[in-house]
């Protein structure tokens, strides 16, 4: 009963910051300025760390440093999301004031797909053990293949979901403010809907990676799941916070694809070597920490930016 209730109480936390978000925060369109982004990142940050520590006074030091791990874990993925958002909203030209709706739908479509993620992923580990072994596989492989990725090798306009879009949707020419379908004759789509399309299929394609990470370390459906809507919900203000400055670090991909690669050996080896939760914190933390002060210390190699 205990467990039902926790589940509930964080369902409507979650639903009632949404509401706050949808209801106050875009009674219009508008430009989200630096001081705003760094307040509700800061203000996510603390939500989760407030978050930790209820979990560690009702579940124990184990399951708070699970939590904690899964959501560095989830949080750092997710900002190599945002280079792939900053070239599609560069591509398609979007508005600063409509980048907050785009994202704020967007992420509400995540937290639907990402829920559904977790339930089928924890539910094939408990039934079959081996497929532990294709999940780490799986973040090998993306590892090695980010360490190769540039910026120069993504082109929205080869993405086979918005040739799919465009081929079988009437969508209008230009803008029609932050419209996302407009009445004529018939309904339009407007090209901010396929923008928002193209961010849904990114978040995606990261679930596919960040959801197996975080299943390396916990598969307890509770903690997977709120490591994962704290992050996501915490990645929209981080975006704005972190859009300017994304150049500067540099090297961040390639500590994000060290991550990738190190949570998969975690999985693969989970039989033989077991590394504690404790011990993979601290890798993830520090990596994370070499590959912005790597990033900053030298700034001369950043005309070749992640993608």
């Amino acid at each position: 009963m205990n467990q039902l209730l926790f589940w509930i109480l964080f369902n409507l936390f979650v639903l009632g910051m949404l509401a706050l978000d949808l209801g106050f925060f875009q009674r219009a369109s508008h430009t989200v300025k630096f001081r705003g982004a760094l307040a509700w990142t800061l203000t996510w940050i603390g939500l989760a760390g407030a978050f930790a520590l209820l979990v560690y006074f009702h579940y124990g030091h184990a399951t708070a440093v699970e939590f904690v791990t899964g959501y560095v874990i989830e949080l750092s993925l997710s900002v190599d999301n945002l280079f792939i958002f900053i070239l599609v909203f560069r591509f398609f030209n979007v508005a600063a004031e409509h980048q907050h709706k785009v994202l704020f739908w967007g992420i509400l479509g995540a937290l639907v797909m990402r829920a559904i993620f977790i339930v089928v992923g924890i539910g094939l580990i408990r039934r079959f053990h081996w497929i532990t072994y294709i999940f780490g596989a799986l973040l090998v492989y993306s590892g090695i293949k980010l360490f190769r990725q540039h910026e120069a090798g993504i082109e929205p306009q080869n993405n086979p979901v918005l040739r799919l879009f465009r081929r079988w949707v009437p969508t209008t020419e230009d803008y029609e403010g932050d419209k996302f379908v407009v009445r004529r004759e018939r309904l339009y789509a407007t090209p901010l809907l396929a923008v928002l399309l193209l961010v849904e299929a990114t978040d995606l394609v990261l679930a596919t990676d960040s959801i197996p990470a975080v299943l390396a370390i916990t598969i307890k459906p509770f903690i997977v799941y709120t490591s994962n809507v704290f992050a996501v919900l915490g990645l929209r203000s981080m975006y704005f916070l972190l859009a300017g400055m994304m150049e500067v670090f540099h090297y961040l991909h390639y500590g994000l694809a060290a991550i990738l690669i190190f949570v998969g050996v975690k999985m693969l080896a989970a039989n033989y070597y077991p590394i504690p939760t404790l011990a993979a914190l601290g890798v993830v933390a520090g990596v994370l920490l070499i590959s912005v002060l790597a990033s900053v210390l030298n700034p001369q190699s950043q005309t070749q930016g992640p993608a």
